[in-house]
């Protein structure tokens, strides 16, 4: 299978930077229903442009390419070993060149292993069939939408929901209960897959499996079918919305699985994938390892739709440059779009701790810090260019961000999925802004930025290091204020009301 290894890092590069058709349909269709001149509008119309880019530039979509698991089907006789160094060797080199961003973390220590290879990472399942073909599916999925993966055990108790039984009905309100609890975090709207039934870790790998299926596909349980189709109806009527801005679309696609499961134990369990689901699989010849043809890609290409009508609505639109007055930032209200021109600095967990007990290594006295973990390329020169550049989720820096905020004087923090309450307080006291930048959107941001003016703490590794970025045209949207202001809690509530309708019992 001298092939083997090639074919390989050519299923990565295509998972990594060419969403697949049946992904583009759902999203286009989403930009569709999206009410004109709305945030969610906008949002979509960002995210079809980054696609886009992505697919001409051969980049990332989204910066998190999160853990690439593997799912890998062999004929009796094929050598497994040779098969795992070879995607091993893939991963090595996809990293490399800059398809992959490196994310291979030790759990202990906090060092980057800088290739995205150690334990447990890649994640590799083999599976021996009948067929005498090879077949290799692969999903990246990011640390942001893995995060709003959550198993529940029945019976339980939900918020607006009551009791959840073990039944149809029980499943049905864990659902739709994960669908709220993601919010805008997971870079909504997003993919679902659910598994019913198994144990602790074999509910969750059903559910991870039930996003290879396509969205397109019906459900050979008729209740199971029966159950996707009223969650795609209903999860888009909590109004959460793209990035959790409001919106008619919530979620893109749902699927489920059943497994059997032990007496004592009732587990549902909900793997959430954001909008850039990145999924993509391929049938091998068992001799030589080329790729004889892919599994999720039409005769026919999708274009992506980025000509929504969001951006035809006038909106108040304000620029940023550091340093920022606080005068400035007072002024500003939830809902204005901010535009940033010169210099940024991102910041992430590894960071925000450092900061909490350290000085920083440059003024951030009316700056702003980005919450991004970027995908870097070193030229021949060494100078580092940016290659995919969009948000993290910014809750995690809750313990933080007020704090330091305060202690450096920092005027605005952008991420995606807004913050807590005591970052919002912070903004008040001391007059800041939460910024909230698209999802996913890493191509898109990646071309505003002008240049990298340096770099500090290489030592946490490059997602976690602090890059100081030179920008121009970039944009966001104030979704927390100095004002007590929050989208992202109004949205919440508002959500929290409308799951609410759906507590009494719908399937016998």
């Amino acid at each position: 299978m001298e092939k083997f290894r090639d074919s390989m890092l050519q299923l990565i590069i295509e998972a990594s930077t060419n969403l697949p058709p049946d992904v583009r349909h759902a999203i286009n269709d989403a930009n569709k229903k999206e009410d004109a001149g709305t945030r969610a509008a906008l949002s979509l119309s960002t995210i079809a442009t980054n696609i886009k880019m992505a697919e001409e530039n051969v980049s990332p979509i989204c910066q998190d390419t999160g853990m690439p698991t593997f799912e890998v089907k062999t004929p009796i006789g094929a050598n497994q070993i040779v098969m795992k160094k070879a995607i091993l060797e893939a991963i090595a080199q996809a990293t490399k060149d800059g398809k992959l961003r490196t994310n291979s973390v030790d759990s202990l220590t906090g060092a980057n292993s800088g290739d995205n290879i150690g334990p447990g990472t890649p994640v590799i399942h083999f599976e021996q069939w009948e067929n005498d073909y090879v077949e290799v599916k692969l999903i990246l999925k990011g640390g942001g939408c893995e995060n709003k993966n959550i198993q529940y055990s029945l019976p339980c108790e939900l918020p607006h929901l009551g009791k959840a039984g073990r039944n149809l009905d029980g499943i049905r309100k864990c659902i739709m209960h994960a669908v709220y609890q993601a919010q805008g975090q997971g870079c909504s709207a997003g993919f679902i897959g659910v598994g019913i039934g198994g144990d602790r870790t074999s509910g969750y790998s059903l559910a991870k499996h039930q996003l290879f299926r396509k969205t397109d596909d019906t459900n050979p349980i008729p209740e199971l079918a029966e159950l996707e189709e009223y969650v795609m109806e209903n999860a888009n009527k909590l109004g959460i919305g793209t990035m959790g801005f409001g919106g008619n679309t919530t979620l893109l696609g749902c699927k489920v699985g059943v497994e059997n499961r032990l007496p004592a134990s009732f587990f549902v369990s909900v793997a959430y994938n954001c909008w850039a689901f990145r999924r993509q699989g391929v049938h091998l010849d068992p001799q030589t390892g080329e790729i004889l043809r892919y599994l999720y890609t039409e005769n026919e290409k999708v274009e992506m739709d980025s000509s929504s009508s969001a951006q035809q609505e006038e909106r108040r639109e304000v620029v940023l440059e550091a340093p920022i007055t606080e005068e400035k930032i007072r002024s500003l209200k939830v809902g204005d779009v901010v535009i940033i021109n010169g210099m940024m600095h991102t910041g992430r967990d590894a960071l925000h701790s450092y900061l909490m007990d350290n000085d920083c290594p440059i003024d951030l006295n009316g700056g702003i810090i980005y919450h991004c973990g970027p995908v870097m390329l070193k030229d021949e020169e060494g100078n580092y260019h940016v290659k995919a550049a969009g948000p993290t989720t910014s809750i995690r820096e809750e313990p933080y961000q007020g704090d330091i905020m305060k202690k450096f004087g920092i005027r605005a923090v952008m991420g995606k999925g807004g913050m807590g309450p005591k970052t919002l307080e912070a903004l008040q006291e001391h007059g800041g802004v939460y910024l909230n930048a698209i999802g996913g959107a890493a191509q898109y941001y990646a071309d505003c930025i002008e240049g990298v003016e340096g770099v500090h703490f290489m030592e946490f590794g490059i997602p976690e290091a602090m890059w100081h970025l030179r920008v121009k045209g970039f944009a966001a949207i104030v979704t927390m204020d100095s004002h007590g202001n929050s989208l992202h809690a109004d949205v919440d509530k508002d959500s929290a009301e409308k799951l609410a309708q759906f507590a009494e019992t719908v399937f016998k």
